[in-house]
């Protein structure tokens, strides 16, 4: 019996698949001149009417029952909640991230409430919560822990639907611990290294001229505020507005990308130049053709601000292993280049030896910038790379496994197999 309804689950779930696929060559797509923010307006507006918005690529596939289940779950909640379900691709508007979705939304529709969005190929829901003091605590786990139990229960054959159904389903019940996996993510971690001084971050002139901005329109509001009534008022902390950070970051990663993709050619061009050696020169010189080849697949296929960070770490070993090369064919020695930071590359090179790094019990050393050292050292957490659900090391990918490379001794070998998808 259970074989059989597996089989069931199977059918229903690639058909209902294969009938939103058939469908959606049907439908009209988003014109290809909207903005990201017009897009998110048009959205929004379909929220205020519906709290249920299905892309119409989906709603022809998505029987009714199931779009009954997400409203009459969602609305058995004691806050609004307003659910998404459209597809995604990296050349969409969206840039196929659903960060991106949920934030111009949020900042469109300008109303409180427990935001969720999924892709309709996917089953993986993501979430943001504007406004709601239910959920306003940054140390409640809750809704994290409804998630993983909503994946949990519905198992891979599930539609993004049924998951969604399932996660408010257990977000109006008793509140969840984590689920129990035997392999959990690393969390948090805690230092038991020394510090020592170093090179600080590195930090994108667009981000300095946002920051300084936003320096000086502080000072002017508050020295206005001083000319006027003495009475004490308690103010709103002040916050970059969404869209004027997701701006940042989209240029950012523009920026990246821009810089990763030149590096790449650059290096190419040097590499083919470079005259054959033997021994360990030729060692060093098959280092960084692998490394050279691994990131130019990564950078092909990036998704988000990780992978692009991880090509960006597979030609910086590429670049080390080729100066190296150059040394020992000249006859001369080069001084070993400390790798990037393991907590966020984009910080640049770690400073001093490698921190001994606790968690779960396990003790891993890691190469740190003098940033993330002194951070641990006070017993904060350090500024991460941010990853789908806080820091990247969260996730369960290549990246996050290996703290970008610190952990494998083959980097390049491991993305040619494939693992950095897995």
């Amino acid at each position: 019996m259970k074989a059989l309804m597996g089989k069931s689950g199977l059918m229903r779930s690639g058909l209902t698949v294969l009938l939103a696929m058939v469908f959606s060559l049907a439908v009209v797509p988003a014109r290809a001149d909207q903005t990201p923010a017009e897009r998110a307006r048009e959205i929004a507006t379909a929220l205020a009417k519906d709290p249920l918005y299905i892309d119409p690529a989906y709603k022809s596939g998505l029987p009714q029952n199931l779009r009954d289940a997400v409203r009459a779950k969602g609305e058995a909640l004691e806050y609004p909640v307003y659910t998404i379900v459209l597809p995604l691709t990296p050349s969409d508007v969206f840039q196929g991230k659903e960060t991106n979705v949920l934030t111009l939304v949020i900042d469109a529709l300008r109303k409180p409430g427990l935001y969720v969005v999924t892709d309709g190929g996917q089953r993986f829901p993501y979430y943001k919560a504007n406004d709601v003091p239910q959920l306003a605590d940054p140390d409640d786990d809750r809704l994290r822990n409804a998630r993983s139990h909503a994946l949990e229960d519905t198992g891979y054959d599930a539609g993004p639907t049924e998951v969604v159904a399932r996660f408010y389903e257990l977000l109006a019940g008793p509140v969840l611990g984590p689920v129990d996996r035997k392999n959990t993510p690393v969390r948090q971690p805690s230092s038991s290294g020394s510090s020592d001084e170093g090179n600080g971050s590195t930090v994108t002139a667009i981000v300095i001229a946002v920051v300084a901005l936003l320096v000086v329109l502080g000072l002017i509001i508050g020295l206005r505020r001083r000319g006027g009534s003495s009475r004490p008022r308690r103010e709103k902390a002040f916050s970059i507005p969404p869209h004027v950070a997701q701006a940042v970051a989209t240029e950012r990663r523009r920026r990246l990308t821009q810089e990763t993709t030149a590096e790449l050619t650059t290096l190419g061009s040097e590499l083919a130049a470079l005259p054959s050696t033997e021994g360990a020169g030729l060692k060093h010189q098959q280092a960084a053709l692998d490394a050279h080849h691994a990131a130019g697949k990564v950078l092909d296929a990036s998704r988000d601000l990780v992978d692009l960070v991880g090509a960006m770490v597979l030609l910086d070993q590429a670049r080390r292993e080729y100066d190296q090369a150059v040394a020992i064919a000249a006859g001369r020695k080069v001084d070993a280049v400390p790798p990037l930071c393991a907590f966020n590359p984009l910080h640049g090179r770690a400073s001093g030896r490698p921190t001994q790094v606790e968690s779960d019990g396990t003790t891993v050393p890691l190469p740190l910038c003098a940033e993330c050292r002194q951070a641990l050292k006070r017993g904060t957490a350090p500024k991460s790379l941010p990853g789908e659900d806080g820091p990247y090391w969260h996730g369960d990918d290549l990246w996050a496994r290996t703290f970008f490379g610190n952990l494998t001794d083959d980097l390049p070998a491991a993305v040619m197999r494939g693992q950095h998808r897995s």
